[in-house]
């Protein structure tokens, strides 16, 4: 069974901050097609100011993500900031008592940082939000190890249902938001939450496939 450590995992979202800060433009763009535009700039703005604080702190995963969730919920604005900022918070609540994390702590991980943003938003799979991503993620993470596949190879999976997920939204009319009053002129372009959902969850399993361990 494989494994990896928490302490000193926080790297992690650094390097998770490092892909949001590098799509700014690009998420940016797309939300400026059928929503407001600024997803990517706060997003960016966000992951900087934690990144900002976690950098030379050798913070564990469950440290750092609760560092990044509070910055999120706190200091951005916008709708995203709380709905990702309560997954955070949840994740690192999850696995703040864990030494080492094995793929069924990964997915009670998972699970609680979207029964969050469930709890908080009344969006649902079919309504082209980041929930489009997330849920297939997670049930394609959960539905590898049932099969009896390794942690490393959920992840793999977990990280291409997510992007399957996220190119799903460009054929849905938007059901939440503002992007909702466009009705069917909304079809055609992805959903910003949805790509960045994306790109948080193939830089989380990235950080932590390249630290799994034998047991």
């Amino acid at each position: 069974m494989q494994q990896f450590q928490n302490a000193k995992s926080g790297d992690i979202v650094l390097s998770l901050a490092d892909r949001i800060i590098e799509n700014r433009a690009y998420l940016s763009e797309i939300d400026g097609k059928i929503g407001d535009g600024d997803h990517g700039v706060n997003m960016a703005k966000g992951f900087g100011m934690a990144a900002e604080r976690i950098k030379g702190a050798d913070m564990s995963l469950a440290e750092a993500l609760d560092t990044l969730g509070t910055v999120l919920m706190t200091e951005i604005g916008g709708s995203m900031g709380p709905l990702y900022g309560v997954m955070f918070t949840q994740f690192a609540e999850t696995i703040e008592k864990s030494d080492r994390i094995d793929a069924a702590t990964f997915s009670a991980m998972l699970h609680n940082g979207l029964d969050g943003i469930q709890a908080i938003g009344s969006a649902k799979v079919g309504d082209k939000t980041l929930l489009d991503t997330l849920v297939p993620a997670i049930d394609a993470f959960d539905t590898a190890i049932a099969g009896g596949k390794s942690f490393s190879e959920a992840l793999q999976a977990l990280v291409a249902a997510a992007e399957a997920g996220r190119d799903s939204t460009r054929d849905l009319v938007a059901k939440i938001g503002r992007a909702s009053r466009l009705g069917e002129r909304s079809l055609g372009v992805l959903d910003a939450g949805a790509t960045s959902c994306a790109l948080i969850l193939k830089s989380l399993a990235g950080g932590v496939e390249t630290r799994l361990q034998p047991a």
